[in-house]
């Protein structure tokens, strides 16, 4: 018999899914479940656009809105202000955007969203190119990816989100990954209940643009963790915190080896990796307190 409670549970529904593999399901189910049904949401046109919809059809069960690909922490603030300025104080308002539309189209946005501290929970899931339109680079492509418009690899390191976000002095960001979703939830806890811009920078697999086998996805990005490539950290009140200390990063090539879009990259571009992944790891160990 059809079980009404069953298919209601959670905020997206049962029908609504990404392609295989895909991290952003994962997280965008976990995020909500954390927030609740208190919560607006601001969706820009991207591979999570399918979870809001359009018009009359969406696959969520809280207010959602999808607005274009440069501005949705513009659109997120207005929500915001508007809910406010009805006496509303307790709605959490979200953009949830890819990196394309958050490292390069609408950084604009955010970086003004951040500045002026508005109230509202920015959270990039990142998957590291523009996969929904071709698999394109974008600026948290990381150095050495093949994509198609770098395609003898990218040769500049990626942009650094959270750097940014710290360098706007907001009350809290963090890095988070589908391979650690205890961590993912108490980061998201952390932020439902911040005054203020707090940011949240996830990274999402996607074996269509990475090329790997559509079971790895958890697997690749613990990789990812465990060699550095993908560093879980917080800050929260002007301190900094790693959240996970491997002993011993493993080669960034473990890392690298599971995924095709690495694939053409040489030793030397292996090891100029290495090096600018263990001096990040380094230089934030030195900022704990």
């Amino acid at each position: 018999m059809f079980n009404l409670k069953s298919e209601a549970r959670g905020f997206i529904a049962h029908g609504v899914s990404a392609c295989a593999g895909c991290g952003m399901e994962l997280i965008i189910r976990n995020v909500l479940d954390v927030l609740g049904s208190d919560t607006t949401i601001v969706i820009p046109p991207g591979c999570s656009a399918l979870f809001c919809g359009f018009g009359n059809e969406t696959g969520m069960k809280i207010s959602a809105f999808q607005g274009n690909l440069e501005n949705s922490a513009a659109y997120a603030t207005g929500i915001s202000r508007g809910y406010r300025a009805q006496g509303n104080d307790h709605t959490k308002v979200v953009a949830f955007a890819g990196d394309g539309g958050t490292l390069d189209i609408g950084l604009q946005a955010l970086s003004g969203m951040m500045e002026r501290g508005e109230d509202v929970l920015y959270i990039c899931y990142d998957n590291e190119a523009y996969m929904n339109t071709g698999i394109q680079g974008s600026s948290s492509t990381p150095y050495g990816t093949s994509t198609t418009t770098t395609p003898g690899g990218k040769t500049v390191q990626k942009k650094d989100l959270l750097g940014i976000a710290i360098a706007h002095q907001i009350p809290y960001c963090a890095s988070a990954t589908v391979s650690h979703i205890p961590d993912l939830r108490k980061k998201v806890e952390k932020a439902k209940h911040v005054k203020g811009p707090s940011l949240l920078h996830i990274h999402c697999p996607c074996p269509t643009g990475w090329g790997f086998d559509t079971a790895k996805s958890v697997e690749v990005c613990r990789k990812g963790v465990q060699s550095g490539a993908w560093l879980l950290y917080e800050y929260e009140n002007g301190k900094i915190r790693v959240n996970v200390k491997p002993k011993e990063l493993l080669p960034v090539k473990e890392y690298l080896m599971l995924q095709r879009r690495f694939r053409k990259m040489s030793d030397e571009q292996v090891g100029a990796l290495e090096r600018a992944i263990r001096e990040q790891y380094e230089k934030l160990l030195e900022k704990e307190e």
